[in-house]
Protein backbone atom coordinates (compact mmCIF):
# COMPACT_ATOMS: atom_id res chain seq x y z
CA UNK A 1 0.00 0.00 0.00
CA UNK A 2 1.66 3.46 -1.01
CA UNK A 3 1.06 5.90 1.77
CA UNK A 4 0.11 9.60 1.44
CA UNK A 5 3.57 11.07 1.77
CA UNK A 6 5.00 8.81 -0.98
CA UNK A 7 2.19 9.61 -3.39
CA UNK A 8 3.38 13.27 -3.15
CA UNK A 9 7.07 12.25 -3.23
CA UNK A 10 6.31 10.92 -6.72
CA UNK A 11 3.98 13.11 -7.60
CA UNK A 12 6.52 16.11 -6.81
CA UNK A 13 9.29 14.47 -9.15
CA UNK A 14 6.59 14.16 -11.40
CA UNK A 15 5.41 17.45 -11.75
CA UNK A 16 8.29 19.54 -13.54
CA UNK A 17 7.59 16.97 -16.75
CA UNK A 18 3.81 17.29 -16.37
CA UNK A 19 4.20 21.02 -16.53
CA UNK A 20 5.96 21.19 -19.55
CA UNK A 21 3.57 18.59 -20.76
CA UNK A 22 0.69 20.69 -19.96
CA UNK A 23 2.19 24.30 -21.39
CA UNK A 24 3.17 23.01 -24.53
CA UNK A 25 -0.17 21.43 -25.21
CA UNK A 26 -2.41 24.43 -23.79
CA UNK A 27 -0.18 27.22 -24.68
CA UNK A 28 -0.48 28.72 -21.62
CA UNK A 29 1.92 28.46 -17.94
CA UNK A 30 -0.69 29.60 -15.95
CA UNK A 31 -3.39 27.16 -17.31
CA UNK A 32 -0.52 24.70 -17.34
CA UNK A 33 0.13 24.66 -13.22
CA UNK A 34 -3.61 25.09 -12.84
CA UNK A 35 -4.02 21.60 -14.55
CA UNK A 36 -1.32 20.19 -12.81
CA UNK A 37 -3.17 20.94 -9.54
CA UNK A 38 -6.23 19.83 -10.89
CA UNK A 39 -4.29 16.21 -11.82
CA UNK A 40 -3.19 16.35 -7.81
CA UNK A 41 -6.52 16.59 -6.47
CA UNK A 42 -7.41 13.73 -8.86
CA UNK A 43 -4.54 11.50 -7.64
CA UNK A 44 -5.57 12.53 -3.87
CA UNK A 45 -8.70 11.79 -4.37
CA UNK A 46 -8.57 8.40 -6.05
CA UNK A 47 -9.18 4.90 -4.50
CA UNK A 48 -7.49 2.94 -7.26
CA UNK A 49 -4.47 1.57 -7.07
CA UNK A 50 -2.05 2.98 -9.56
CA UNK A 51 1.12 0.57 -10.96
CA UNK A 52 2.44 3.55 -13.23
CA UNK A 53 2.49 6.72 -11.28
CA UNK A 54 4.27 8.80 -14.41
CA UNK A 55 1.70 7.28 -16.90
CA UNK A 56 -1.09 7.94 -14.95
CA UNK A 57 -0.43 11.47 -14.24
CA UNK A 58 0.42 11.54 -17.88
CA UNK A 59 -2.73 10.39 -18.77
CA UNK A 60 -4.94 12.55 -16.55
CA UNK A 61 -2.67 15.70 -17.42
CA UNK A 62 -3.12 15.48 -21.03
CA UNK A 63 -7.50 14.35 -20.27
CA UNK A 64 -7.33 17.74 -18.94
CA UNK A 65 -5.59 19.20 -21.12
CA UNK A 66 -8.05 18.03 -23.99
CA UNK A 67 -10.83 19.45 -22.20
CA UNK A 68 -9.84 22.71 -21.77
CA UNK A 69 -9.10 22.73 -25.40
CA UNK A 70 -12.23 20.97 -26.37
CA UNK A 71 -14.06 23.91 -24.27
CA UNK A 72 -12.21 26.72 -25.70
CA UNK A 73 -11.88 26.03 -29.53
CA UNK A 74 -14.50 25.19 -31.45
CA UNK A 75 -14.78 22.03 -33.47
CA UNK A 76 -14.28 22.78 -37.02
CA UNK A 77 -17.02 21.04 -39.38
CA UNK A 78 -14.75 20.04 -41.57
CA UNK A 79 -11.54 18.90 -41.16
CA UNK A 80 -8.76 19.07 -43.53
CA UNK A 81 -7.95 15.41 -44.65
CA UNK A 82 -4.75 14.33 -44.64
CA UNK A 83 -3.85 10.73 -46.57
CA UNK A 84 -2.84 8.59 -43.50
CA UNK A 85 0.44 7.17 -44.08
CA UNK A 86 3.13 6.37 -40.92
CA UNK A 87 4.76 9.64 -39.93
CA UNK A 88 7.81 9.99 -41.61
CA UNK A 89 11.53 10.86 -39.80
CA UNK A 90 12.62 12.73 -42.90
CA UNK A 91 9.83 15.39 -41.54
CA UNK A 92 11.21 16.50 -38.34
CA UNK A 93 13.72 18.30 -40.39
CA UNK A 94 11.25 20.83 -41.29
CA UNK A 95 9.57 21.01 -37.46
CA UNK A 96 13.12 21.70 -36.25
CA UNK A 97 12.70 25.17 -36.91
CA UNK A 98 9.17 25.82 -36.76
CA UNK A 99 9.05 27.23 -33.11
CA UNK A 100 7.82 29.77 -30.52
CA UNK A 101 5.09 31.97 -31.37
CA UNK A 102 4.74 30.61 -35.02
CA UNK A 103 4.18 27.20 -33.25
CA UNK A 104 1.90 28.37 -31.13
CA UNK A 105 0.10 29.72 -33.68
CA UNK A 106 0.03 27.13 -35.42
CA UNK A 107 -1.06 24.86 -33.04
CA UNK A 108 -4.39 26.79 -32.06
CA UNK A 109 -5.21 25.41 -35.91
CA UNK A 110 -5.23 22.08 -34.91
CA UNK A 111 -8.16 20.38 -33.57
CA UNK A 112 -7.99 19.45 -30.12
CA UNK A 113 -7.25 15.68 -30.47
CA UNK A 114 -4.88 16.54 -32.95
CA UNK A 115 -3.10 18.71 -30.93
CA UNK A 116 -2.69 16.49 -28.21
CA UNK A 117 -1.74 13.74 -30.25
CA UNK A 118 1.41 15.69 -32.08
CA UNK A 119 2.29 17.38 -28.75
CA UNK A 120 2.67 13.89 -26.89
CA UNK A 121 4.13 12.28 -29.53
CA UNK A 122 6.49 14.62 -31.19
CA UNK A 123 7.77 16.85 -27.90
CA UNK A 124 7.30 13.30 -25.50
CA UNK A 125 7.99 10.51 -27.28
CA UNK A 126 4.31 9.44 -25.53
CA UNK A 127 3.60 5.88 -27.74
CA UNK A 128 0.11 5.53 -29.92
CA UNK A 129 -1.15 2.98 -28.00
CA UNK A 130 -0.81 5.30 -24.58
CA UNK A 131 -2.02 8.32 -26.34
CA UNK A 132 -5.05 6.51 -28.23
CA UNK A 133 -6.16 5.31 -24.72
CA UNK A 134 -6.10 9.21 -23.52
CA UNK A 135 -8.18 10.29 -26.82
CA UNK A 136 -10.78 7.13 -26.38
CA UNK A 137 -9.50 5.69 -29.79
CA UNK A 138 -6.91 3.53 -31.32
CA UNK A 139 -3.67 3.66 -31.61
CA UNK A 140 -4.42 3.88 -35.58
CA UNK A 141 -6.61 6.31 -35.02
CA UNK A 142 -4.06 7.79 -32.72
CA UNK A 143 -1.06 7.93 -35.60
CA UNK A 144 -3.31 9.60 -37.97
CA UNK A 145 -4.16 12.06 -36.12
CA UNK A 146 -0.85 13.06 -35.20
CA UNK A 147 -0.23 12.45 -39.17
CA UNK A 148 -2.70 14.65 -40.13
CA UNK A 149 -1.56 17.71 -37.34
CA UNK A 150 2.29 17.23 -38.90
CA UNK A 151 0.74 17.82 -42.36
CA UNK A 152 -0.63 21.31 -41.13
CA UNK A 153 2.20 22.09 -38.72
CA UNK A 154 4.81 21.14 -41.68
CA UNK A 155 6.38 24.18 -43.44
CA UNK A 156 5.55 24.22 -47.05
CA UNK A 157 9.39 23.57 -47.57
CA UNK A 158 12.33 22.16 -46.17
CA UNK A 159 15.03 24.21 -48.17
CA UNK A 160 16.41 25.60 -44.65
CA UNK A 161 16.91 22.50 -42.90
CA UNK A 162 20.10 22.78 -40.78
CA UNK A 163 23.09 20.61 -41.64
CA UNK A 164 24.37 17.98 -38.89
CA UNK A 165 27.00 20.34 -37.73
CA UNK A 166 24.40 23.39 -37.48
CA UNK A 167 22.20 20.51 -35.15
CA UNK A 168 25.17 19.59 -33.42
CA UNK A 169 26.06 23.39 -32.38
CA UNK A 170 22.21 24.25 -32.07
CA UNK A 171 21.99 21.93 -29.38
CA UNK A 172 25.24 22.53 -27.61
CA UNK A 173 24.01 26.07 -27.24
CA UNK A 174 20.77 25.18 -26.43
CA UNK A 175 22.30 23.26 -23.54
CA UNK A 176 24.82 26.31 -22.12
CA UNK A 177 21.89 28.54 -22.27
CA UNK A 178 19.25 26.42 -20.71
CA UNK A 179 16.99 26.82 -23.23
CA UNK A 180 15.15 23.21 -22.18
CA UNK A 181 12.57 23.88 -24.98
CA UNK A 182 15.23 23.73 -28.29
CA UNK A 183 16.91 20.87 -26.51
CA UNK A 184 13.60 19.14 -26.84
CA UNK A 185 12.91 20.27 -30.67
CA UNK A 186 16.27 19.02 -31.43
CA UNK A 187 16.42 15.63 -29.74
CA UNK A 188 14.38 12.48 -31.91
CA UNK A 189 11.82 11.90 -29.35
CA UNK A 190 13.22 7.72 -28.68
CA UNK A 191 17.02 9.43 -28.54
CA UNK A 192 19.46 7.22 -26.44
CA UNK A 193 22.62 8.63 -24.75
CA UNK A 194 25.31 5.72 -24.59
CA UNK A 195 28.68 5.92 -23.12
CA UNK A 196 31.75 3.70 -23.03
CA UNK A 197 33.39 1.89 -20.16
CA UNK A 198 36.31 5.14 -20.51
CA UNK A 199 33.70 7.50 -20.28
CA UNK A 200 31.64 6.22 -17.66
CA UNK A 201 34.71 5.70 -15.37
CA UNK A 202 35.07 9.76 -15.58
CA UNK A 203 31.62 9.85 -14.38
CA UNK A 204 29.29 9.78 -17.60
CA UNK A 205 25.87 8.47 -17.40
CA UNK A 206 25.87 4.39 -18.37
CA UNK A 207 22.98 5.25 -20.70
CA UNK A 208 19.65 7.70 -20.86
CA UNK A 209 16.72 7.36 -22.80
CA UNK A 210 14.14 9.34 -24.73
CA UNK A 211 14.12 13.32 -25.22
CA UNK A 212 12.99 14.41 -21.97
CA UNK A 213 15.49 12.53 -20.08
CA UNK A 214 18.27 13.73 -22.10
CA UNK A 215 17.06 17.28 -22.28
CA UNK A 216 17.35 17.33 -18.47
CA UNK A 217 20.79 16.00 -18.23
CA UNK A 218 22.35 18.90 -20.56
CA UNK A 219 20.24 21.43 -20.09
CA UNK A 220 22.34 24.16 -18.20
CA UNK A 221 25.09 21.97 -18.77
CA UNK A 222 28.25 21.08 -21.20
CA UNK A 223 29.65 24.54 -20.28
CA UNK A 224 33.18 23.45 -21.15
CA UNK A 225 32.54 21.25 -24.29
CA UNK A 226 33.74 22.76 -27.55
CA UNK A 227 33.04 21.88 -30.59
CA UNK A 228 35.48 19.30 -32.55
CA UNK A 229 35.42 16.14 -35.37
CA UNK A 230 35.42 12.90 -34.24
CA UNK A 231 36.24 11.12 -37.36
CA UNK A 232 34.79 12.83 -40.40
CA UNK A 233 31.48 13.79 -38.15
CA UNK A 234 30.53 16.89 -36.32
CA UNK A 235 30.90 16.73 -32.47
CA UNK A 236 31.66 18.11 -29.18
CA UNK A 237 33.80 17.00 -26.92
CA UNK A 238 34.65 17.83 -22.56
CA UNK A 239 38.03 19.54 -23.05
CA UNK A 240 40.33 20.41 -19.54
CA UNK A 241 42.87 22.48 -19.28
CA UNK A 242 43.69 21.72 -23.20
CA UNK A 243 43.33 18.28 -23.25
CA UNK A 244 40.14 16.36 -24.65
CA UNK A 245 38.59 13.97 -21.76
CA UNK A 246 35.40 12.89 -23.42
CA UNK A 247 33.97 13.31 -26.92
CA UNK A 248 30.13 13.87 -27.79
CA UNK A 249 29.70 11.39 -30.95
CA UNK A 250 26.30 12.48 -32.70
CA UNK A 251 24.09 10.44 -34.71
CA UNK A 252 21.60 12.45 -36.79
CA UNK A 253 19.36 11.81 -38.67
CA UNK A 254 16.18 13.53 -40.56
CA UNK A 255 17.56 16.78 -38.79
CA UNK A 256 17.20 15.47 -35.06
CA UNK A 257 19.95 13.78 -33.13
CA UNK A 258 18.93 9.90 -32.80
CA UNK A 259 21.87 8.80 -30.95
CA UNK A 260 24.59 10.47 -28.78
CA UNK A 261 27.58 8.83 -27.50
CA UNK A 262 29.95 9.90 -24.57
CA UNK A 263 33.57 8.44 -25.64
CA UNK A 264 36.72 8.22 -23.88
CA UNK A 265 38.47 5.08 -25.32
CA UNK A 266 42.42 6.58 -26.29
CA UNK A 267 42.27 5.31 -29.66
CA UNK A 268 38.84 7.79 -30.12
CA UNK A 269 40.15 10.66 -28.25
CA UNK A 270 43.65 10.61 -30.53
CA UNK A 271 42.09 10.95 -33.65
CA UNK A 272 39.54 14.40 -32.17
CA UNK A 273 40.35 17.68 -33.84
CA UNK A 274 39.02 20.94 -33.30
CA UNK A 275 36.38 22.35 -35.37
CA UNK A 276 35.69 25.96 -35.76
CA UNK A 277 31.61 26.44 -35.66
CA UNK A 278 31.16 29.50 -36.59
CA UNK A 279 30.19 30.25 -33.27
CA UNK A 280 31.55 29.93 -29.49
CA UNK A 281 29.04 28.17 -27.70
CA UNK A 282 30.23 29.91 -24.56
CA UNK A 283 30.12 33.26 -26.53
CA UNK A 284 26.24 32.32 -27.77
CA UNK A 285 25.57 31.61 -23.64
CA UNK A 286 26.77 34.69 -22.78
CA UNK A 287 25.31 36.74 -25.40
Amino acid sequence: MVSADQLRDGFEAERPRMQRIAARILGDVDAAQDVVQQAWLRLHATDEPIANLPGWLTTVTSRLCLDRLRARTPVPQESIEVEATALDPADDVALADTVGVALQVVLDRLTPAERVAFVLYESFGVDFGAIASMLDTTPVAARKLASRARAKVRPAASEDALADWEIVDAFMTAAREGDFTRLLELLAPDVVIASDAAAIALGSPARLDGADEVANFFNGAARAAFPVFIEERAGAAWIHRGEVKVAFDFTIEAGQIRRLQFRAADEVLAGVRRRDSGTDYGAASAG
